[in-house]
């Protein structure tokens, strides 16, 4: 049997991390700003992550939940105090589709409506309803087309306006910062209308924080920045570090029943301990701030590079788009200066580093960029 070949992949096979670096079966050390797609969010083998696993799997590392999972409850303490959601409810699931599949379903469940608004170059994951809502029609198979979402234009709030006077919302997602999307910032003016006109109809407001949230742009939230709250914020990706685990906080207004929501494995006793250790580490190592100032200093330096067309973000969820003609960049960041970031087509480089990441590394990554952009002025 071989693997069933979906994803293009670079040849390179990272056998050891350690903090904000990896290291190939070569020995070769990679400065990792990319995360696995914005998963790491304390650092590869964070020392007090990897001693809350392996004491939990000591222990027990999987039951239903048909009993008792204390940790889990330990988990929403933790996790309302650090977000500042502390009347909200959590329900745990697997993944950030997942995440976004309960949420929406929710909301419908609450308000027994059918029509979702999404925006235009959305994404929400590759489950039913999140590849529903998401803007790529590549991804979309016909099983997973339907009329109940409308497209929107991204910080639209006539478009907004419009969508509520001619439909019956149940409910609006939306990333605080579009990642696939190529760093999009949503607009606070634009959050701010979201929260109203979802207020007056009675709609759920739904803020997928997969990738733009757990502390990665400074605040908790990125839609924090708006200074409004959503009705039910989704997430994965940072939440466990590594270890597969997703949840929704979910508003005190809405009400759960027996067999609204469920998973086999969402809320085990090992995901539980994960998630607990990086919030954890978060906490005690004041991460946001970090984030908030690594991220200011990194888009500050970036944006001194005349070849640079524009940097977009917030703290250490970063975007550098660049012209066509230097699309290569992140190749050669990655094959000449063992450099790891993402990329959102056609030519932005994607920064997703840990929350840890430190000023030395940032220095070490404008150090080499500037290398690959001086290398490029002087072949033309």
């Amino acid at each position: 049997m071989k693997l069933f070949d979906v994803y293009p992949i670079n040849n390179i096979n990272i056998t050891r991390g350690v903090g904000s670096l990896v290291y190939d079966n070569h020995g070769t050390e990679y400065l990792d700003l990319y995360g696995g797609h914005a998963v790491i969010s304390i650092g590869h083998t964070n020392p007090h992550y990897v001693k809350r696993l392996e004491d939990q799997l000591h222990q027990i590392g999987f039951y239903s939940n048909s009993i008792e999972i204390p940790l889990q409850k330990e988990l929403a303490e933790k996790l309302g105090k650090v977000s500042g959601k502390d009347d909200y409810q959590l329900f745990l699931c697997n993944s950030g589709a997942e995440a976004n599949e309960n949420a929406l379903k929710l909301a419908s469940f609450h308000n027994g409506k059918k029509k979702v608004i999404a925006f235009r170059k959305s994404f929400h994951g590759r489950t039913s309803l999140a590849v529903a809502v998401t803007d790529n029609p590549k991804i979309v198979a016909p099983v997973n087309e339907t009329d109940n979402v409308v497209f929107l234009p991204w910080n639209d709030e006539v478009a907004l306006e419009k969508a509520f006077a001619e439909n019956e919302i149940s409910s609006v997602i939306i990333e605080g910062i579009q990642g696939v999307g190529g760093i999009i910032v949503a607009g606070e003016s634009f959050l701010k209308k979201i929260r109203s006109l979802c207020d007056a109809h009675n709609a759920v407001f739904i803020a997928d924080s997969v990738q733009c949230g757990y502390g990665r742009t400074g605040k908790f939230f990125s839609h924090d920045f708006a200074g409004v709250n959503a009705d039910i914020y989704t997430m994965a990706k940072g939440m466990g570090n590594g270890f597969p685990i997703g949840g929704i906080i979910i508003s005190p207004k809405i009400q759960p029943s027996y067999g609204m929501l469920g998973t086999t494995f969402g809320g085990n006793h090992l995901a539980c301990a994960a998630g607990l250790a990086v919030l954890e580490v978060i906490e005690r190592d004041n991460l946001l701030q970090n984030a908030a100032e690594v991220g200011a200093y990194f888009i500050d330096e970036v944006k001194k590079f005349e070849q640079v067309r524009e940097v977009r973000g917030r703290g250490l969820m970063i975007g550098i788009e660049m012209p066509e003609e230097l699309a290569h960049v992140r190749k050669e960041l990655l094959f000449k200066h063992h450099i790891f970031t993402g990329e959102a087509k056609p030519n932005v480089i994607r920064l997703l580093p840990a929350l840890n990441l430190t000023k030395a590394h940032a220095d070490r990554f404008l150090e080499s960029f500037a290398n690959v952009l001086n290398h490029q002025l002087t072949q033309l």
